[in-house]
């Protein structure tokens, strides 16, 4: 298997269109990302994905004005808005709410092409210029907000974004089976915006619009195909009620949709997901013909620099972090690539124009979390919901081997042109701990790092662990041990470079001043560190708004002034003189005024 990779880029302009003899393209990707012809970005996926299925498709990256938004012309299908590789506010804000300097997805990091909200944004103004035509919106920022959720940027209740944002359809979730059946769909020239029923997707609708299993469910209350979630009234109006939502939505049955009513007699419509794509797709979706670079229109986009030379391996993330929302879009079950694709990929990366031979990772949300590791999500299809397969106490049908994975960077080094593979997407240390046989560690403590590995233990103080849904904290130290020693075994000198944050929903000042404790033992501090950010769609934001754990009913303590967070942030970085006074105080609030010997 070989790739293709000097393909032409697809259509950014009319021109480019008329010269391909294109008067018009079935269908417009509208990117809030630059067009970056890669497999990592989303908009180059779906636009790829499109194409290979015989329609014509032309780009429009980061539209501003009514004229950019006209600019292509109106499609024969539809638009398919691509809402980027980061939810817009996250990529605009800091968690201090402080406008950001830099959007890396845009040309030369520049910030400004990028609106925020960016779904609303883009919909509302196709639906104005174009309201004859469908459109299609997917990517992280619809699918975390399908239903009413709290917004941390304006402090409230929103509204699902079917409600704010007038598109005829929103994708959730990884979106290449819902784009394949649209395709389905549009081969038989049925109006996109009629189509109703895939799996996947989500909208908005009226009783008397609605399709009849719709009806049934709204006057019902529930039925065999949805079941209906309290009203975004009572979520707003009850944050004991919002927290009950939040779980209903999370443990949903697979094969039920959701039903949520709105404002005005609106209510959205959340179908069941889709089953998870199989081998044989992913492996397809990779093969597709990436140019693998931002398009020539750009002096340069930051964000190739990560991903240029790094193969995606898998989907979907097992772990169940609470403050996590990759299990929320991408599912708990692993989709995985086949060995012959990854290598296949690899072997193209090493003619890529600047490829010095390292592939700069293999791996996913979490690198060592390749296969589905629960037999009973392999033979069902789909996971359990009710349980936790990994985290604060893991499942015991749990299988940890890694050989699979093993085998494939043994594979990949082997390539010729490859002098080193690396693992940087981040491997979970408790899985690792779970491998009795060691074989994976001291794999990668031979091959695969450069001097430091980044893990992420999160804090130190089990109830907060708790909380986090990650393990206890002698789970690291066991892990920081058995890394030492396979860095021993394999006669280098390299070390862990561990990851915190700070004022996670109930981390109070003891919590935080135990972490504290932690770091001086090591003699360490963080240069960064990360406050917790309530995005929408987890757990932990739930627990940020309601100040309860929502599986239990759990009062928590959640630090939401700037004082508070900056007394958990300077107790992480206590040897900086700026931060003495802080740690001092919150040391003293505490009752530690025994470390303050030790600062």
């Amino acid at each position: 298997m070989r790739y293709t990779v000097f393909m032409p880029f697809l259509a950014t302009t009319l021109t480019e269109l008329y010269d391909q003899e294109i008067w018009q393209p079935d269908f417009i990707v509208v990117s809030a990302d630059a067009y970056v012809d890669h497999p990592s970005f989303g908009a180059a996926v779906v636009a790829r994905l499109v194409e290979s299925q015989g329609f014509s498709v032309a780009v429009l990256a980061q539209p501003v004005t009514n004229e950019d938004f006209k600019s292509l012309g109106e499609p024969k299908h539809a638009f398919l808005v691509s809402t980027g590789v980061v939810d817009s506010m996250v990529n605009n804000y800091s968690v201090s709410l402080n406008r950001r300097t830099e959007d890396v997805y845009s040309e030369n990091g520049k910030m400004g092409r990028r609106p925020d909200r960016v779904c609303e944004v883009y919909c509302k103004a196709l639906k104005k210029l174009f309201p004859d035509s469908p459109v299609i919106a997917g990517g992280i920022e619809p699918s975390l907000r399908r239903l009413a959720h709290y917004d941390y940027w304006s402090n409230s209740v929103r509204h699902s974004i079917v409600y704010d944002a007038p598109a005829d359809l929103i994708i959730y979730g990884m979106g290449e089976v819902p784009i394949m059946e649209l395709c389905h769909y549009a081969k038989r020239n049925v109006p996109l915006d009629k189509v109703k029923d895939i799996k996947g997707t989500a909208y908005l609708t009226d009783i008397h619009a609605a399709h009849t299993p719709v009806k049934q469910a709204i006057l019902e209350n529930d039925t065999q195909k949805f079941r209906l979630l309290s009203s975004y009234a009572r979520v707003v109006s009850d944050k004991k009620i919002y927290a009950k939502a939040y779980i209903e939505a999370k443990n949903a049955n697979r094969n039920k949709g959701l039903i949520q009513k709105q404002d005005n007699e609106k209510y959205v419509v959340v179908n069941a997901p889709p089953q998870p794509p199989t081998t044989k797709l992913l492996d397809f979706v990779a093969s597709l013909p990436y140019m693998r670079t931002y398009h020539p229109m750009y002096q340069h986009v930051p964000a190739i620099e990560e991903v240029q030379f790094s193969v995606t391996a898998h989907r979907g993330c097992f772990g169940d972090c609470s403050f996590c929302a990759l299990n929320y879009h991408q599912g708990k079950a692993i989709s995985h690539r086949s060995d012959e694709s990854i290598l296949a990929e690899i072997e193209t990366i090493t003619q890529l124009n600047g490829f010095k031979g390292y592939i700069h990772d293999v791996g996913g949300p979490s690198a060592n979390f390749h296969v589905g590791q629960c037999s009973m999500t392999q033979k069902g299809g789909s996971p359990c919901v009710e349980q936790t397969c990994i985290g604060h106490k893991p499942c015991k049908n749990l299988n940890a081997s890694h050989t699979a994975y093993i085998n494939l960077l043994r594979k990949a080094r082997a390539i010729k042109g490859v002098k080193k593979v690396f693992v940087r997407s981040g491997v979970r240390f408790d899985f690792c701990n779970m491998d009795t046989t060691g074989e994976f560690l001291n794999e990668l403590a031979a091959h695969h790092i450069s001097g430091q590995l980044k893990v992420a233990p999160e804090h130190v103080s089990d109830n907060v662990l708790r909380l986090m849904n990650k393990p206890p904290h002698a789970e690291y130290i066991q892990f920081s041990k058995n890394f030492q020693r396979a860095t021993r075994r394999a006669g280098k000198e390299q070390y862990l470079v561990p990851y915190f944050v700070s004022s996670h929903p109930g981390c109070t000042l003891k919590d935080a001043a135990k972490l504290t404790e932690f770091l001086m033992e090591l003699r360490y501090m963080p240069l960064q560190v990360q406050d917790f950010y309530p995005t929408p769609g987890t757990l932990s934001t739930t627990m940020y708004y309601t100040e309860t754990d929502p599986r239990t009913g759990e009062k928590l303590y959640v630090a939401k002034t700037k004082e508070e967070k900056a007394m958990q942030r300077a107790l992480m970085q206590y040897r900086m003189d700026k931060n003495r006074g802080l740690v001092v105080k919150a040391l003293k609030l505490a009752g530690r005024e025994d470390l303050l010997k030790q600062l």
